[in-house]
């Protein structure tokens, strides 16, 4: 019976539950169905069913910890949870874990809130007690307030120069998660006020950048799989439970999951407004920052310059090019809506397949003869010619609404020293015009992509990999909605009138009239003056760099998100 629920929940339509908390019950309970891991115990103890079976499948699994900060939350959860249904040695089995099992920390912004959220309720949890019972070698009052002080100043930072690991489509739900416990179990008033606060504000930058539930754009970090197939992440589960757009993954992922255990955290109507209403285009603009910067720099969190253009059939969007977020950084691309995303590729980009020691140690300790193998470790494309990830100091971006221009500079001697643009499978349109344009159609929307230096195509599973192993290059993108235009040859016609000057020496130059009227000019190595923007600009969301205050807009209705 359990296993025919279960199927039954997955194959439900998506659209077929009509609120928030049926949403919320579906992620309950399709959880509360399996029986092999913490989040399984987490969901029957929010049922109140199963204690018994619950006590002894948390003992079995903290016979043997491991997981670091990512142990802990489930565990953190299932303390919370528990209220009284967990036996005693159950119950004693789990206070014993955070005294043997010594987590690590990690080593970047979304390990360090998980740690820090996590020990700071266990502390709360098991106040008063001494060093000698918990790994750390300190007391309950010393992890509570190294904990609560490492929140504060994440917080503090977040609002005045951006996330570091900003944008991401699969840590948005590393962030959600801690940020859902202290809202929900953090006894102290001036913490639960300041974690609703911070849900109101990272969901808020998410439901801005959001086309029917896709995170659409530039990213710090991405993966392999989403950066094409721009559904198939972390980000979806949420645009599906906060917003009801688009369709969640199979079963769940971890994180939306413990996130709804936790607070459930429904944020107010007008962010649901904002995060649906595509109903005029609209330009958004952002001001984030790298994360820590260790070598090579005197600026420790350098400047992140985000450009997003929404209308209903796409979206476009970049930051300004350079190494921004090691290894998975994504910095330019064009995605289309679709009915039904699942499995489908909806985006075209291109970028440099950037790979060197000296990205990894402007962000990361190791030594030079060894980090990239270590990063390859779990990062498996990183050092790939054919990769779609990553940023690189040899691209520069500008964008004026939905027109791009991605300029590349590479050195002699530099390791992938070509240029990789994804076209997917499926594109209703494929053309590759005598005049140098390329021009595609995907969903509703029609794209004209122009390559600076000649290219030739590789095969790709999903697609095809545009490969130009020319130094000195870049790339030009128009999009525009199909319902601008007769048909796609009148687009095509549109875009051969349009004035286009360029050349690659001595460094790459481009001129463009793009369809909106603007004359856009981009120079490889001189970078417009973005030193005013403001740390969210658009029609919805508006913050002033450094002000701690957002305040969010739909119409005639305002909120203020206040950090001060």
């Amino acid at each position: 019976m359990t296993a025919i629920l279960l199927l039954l929940l997955l194959c439900t339509p998506a659209h077929a539950e009509e609120n928030f908390e049926a949403r919320v019950r579906r992620i309950i309970e399709t959880n509360a169905a399996g029986n092999t891991g913490y989040q399984h115990i987490a969901a029957n103890l929010w049922l109140r069913q199963k204690p018994e079976w619950a006590s002894q499948k948390l003992t079995e699994l903290l016979r043997e910890p491991s997981g670091d900060m990512f142990w802990m939350f489930p565990v953190t959860a299932i303390a919370y949870l528990d209220r009284g249904q967990l036996t005693p040695e159950a119950r004693n089995a789990l206070r014993q874990a955070w005294r043997t099992y010594m987590p690590y920390r990690g080593d970047t912004e979304n390990h360090w809130l998980l740690y820090y959220s996590c020990l700071y309720l266990m502390a709360q949890l098991y106040p008063n007690q001494p060093a000698e019972t918990w790994y750390t070698g300190k007391s309950s009052k010393e992890n509570f307030e190294e904990a609560r002080d490492y929140i504060y100043s994440w917080i503090d930072l977040t609002v005045t120069k951006g996330q570091g690991e900003y944008d991401c489509t699969h840590y948005i739900g590393v962030y959600l998660l801690p940020l859902s416990y202290l809202a929900a179990w953090a006894e102290d008033p001036q913490m639960k006020s300041k974690a609703r606060r911070m849900l109101d504000w990272v969901i808020a930058d998410y439901a801005v950048e959001s086309l029917n539930g896709l995170y659409v754009g530039a990213h710090a970090r991405t993966d392999d799989i989403q950066v094409r197939q721009k559904w198939n992440g972390v980000s979806s589960d949420f645009g599906w439970l906060l917003f009801g757009q688009g369709y969640p993954l199979p079963g769940f992922s971890y994180y939306v999951f413990f996130y709804t255990a936790a607070s459930a955290y429904q944020p107010p109507p007008i962010l649901q407004q904002i995060a649906t209403d595509r109903s005029k285009p609209y330009v958004h603009r952002e001001h984030k920052r790298t994360r820590n910067r260790w070598r090579f720099t005197d600026e420790r969190h350098a400047p992140v310059y985000k450009t997003t253009f929404l209308h209903r059939d796409y979206a476009v969007s970049s930051d300004q090019g350079g190494i921004l977020q090691p290894i998975q950084q994504h910095s330019w691309d064009v995605t289309w809506a679709l009915p039904d995303p699942r499995g489908v590729s909806n985006t075209i980009f291109s970028l440099h397949p950037y790979s060197s020691p000296y990205e990894l140690q402007m962000y990361f300790p190791g030594l030079p003869d060894f980090i990239t193998e270590a990063v390859v470790r779990s990062k498996k494309t990183y050092d790939s010619p054919d990769k779609f990830l990553g940023g690189s100091p040899y691209e520069q971006i500008i964008q004026d609404q939905d027109t791009v221009i991605a300029l590349y500079s590479i050195p002699p001697g530099t390791r992938f020293p070509h240029i990789n643009g994804f076209f997917p499978d499926g594109l209703k349109h494929f053309e590759e015009h005598p005049s140098g344009w390329l021009f595609a159609q995907g969903g509703n929307t029609y794209i004209a992509y122009r390559p600076l230096a000649p290219y030739e195509w590789k095969p790709l599973d999903g697609g095809r990999r545009l490969y130009s192993p020319h130094l000195k290059n870049g790339t030009i993108l128009q999009a525009a909605s199909a319902s601008e235009f007769p048909d796609i040859e009148a687009f095509r016609k549109a875009i051969l009138a349009l004035p286009l000057k360029y050349t690659l020496e001595p460094v790459p130059t481009a001129q463009f009239q793009t369809l909106r009227g603007t004359q856009l000019t981009a120079t490889y190595g001189h970078p417009p003056n973005r030193k005013n923007w403001k740390m969210f600009d658009g029609p919805f969301l508006n913050s002033e760099y450094g002000s701690r205050l957002l305040t969010l807009t739909h119409g005639s209705e305002k909120l203020e998100i206040d950090l001060r």
